[in-house]
């Protein structure tokens, strides 16, 4: 009886320990066309494509853009979301949705855990992120949308690495159009924003900080 149960316990941890290893299955669904509403009155509308997100066949979230595989078992991708448009005096039982961008989705494959990532600042809207390894620039926007800001954010750590005002914010119509997405480059690690109203400027990122970066030639 002893020799039975010990071997059940040695069945139950050996399959246990094959699925707990095992991946998730994370995939996406093919891409849709749909409206981003802009300007004042939402008059004026910009044309997306929206993939939804499975993890083992589930629908978790849907998602805009291509993702960046940060390590070989996690990636990042942008969120997207419908929004409810309806108002109590509208006729008709139907919900009226409009499709937005949100923020970004953190996806471990092993787990199949997805997370949205904090990142101070960034404005759902205005922000390009741009990537590299588990580093994310991009421009940012006060509470208020009158200050733009340059952001240098790790995944992992709460405070940005860089966050320094880099003018006034134009507040246009169309997305994506306070700056350009922010450029990277390798050996040394440095990043350059490019706002619309302003000057470009460049930070070496050395770890966990940052300092700003002068160009010889320039000067």
């Amino acid at each position: 009886m002893r020799n039975l149960i010990f071997v059940g316990l040695i069945v139950a941890c050996a399959v246990t320990f094959a699925v707990a290893a095992n991946p998730h299955l994370i995939t996406f669904g093919k891409p849709l066309p749909v409206k981003l509403f802009a300007g004042p009155n939402e008059e004026k509308s910009v044309d997306i494509k929206i993939r939804s997100l499975y993890v083992d066949g589930k629908l978790k979230e849907f998602t805009t853009g291509e993702p960046h595989d940060v390590t070989d078992r996690i990636f990042v991708v942008r969120r997207a979301y419908r929004l409810n448009d309806w108002l109590p005096e509208d006729e008709g039982a139907n919900h009226k949705w409009k499709w937005q961008r949100g923020g970004w989705l953190m996806v471990d494959r092993e787990t199949g855990r997805v997370s949205q990532i904090s990142l101070p600042l960034f404005d759902p809207f205005y922000s390009v992120a741009s990537w590299y390894r588990d580093y994310v620039a991009y421009c940012g926007l006060n509470d208020d949308a009158t200050k733009l800001y340059a952001v240098v954010a790790q995944i992992g750590t709460r405070k940005a690495i860089v966050r320094k005002e880099i003018g006034t914010a134009k507040n246009g119509d169309l997305p994506d159009s306070e700056c350009g997405a922010p450029d990277w480059q390798r050996q040394p690690i440095r990043v350059t924003f490019a706002p619309a109203l302003g000057q470009k400027l460049t930070f070496a990122i050395r770890g966990h900080a940052a300092d700003i970066a002068t160009d010889a030639s320039e000067e």
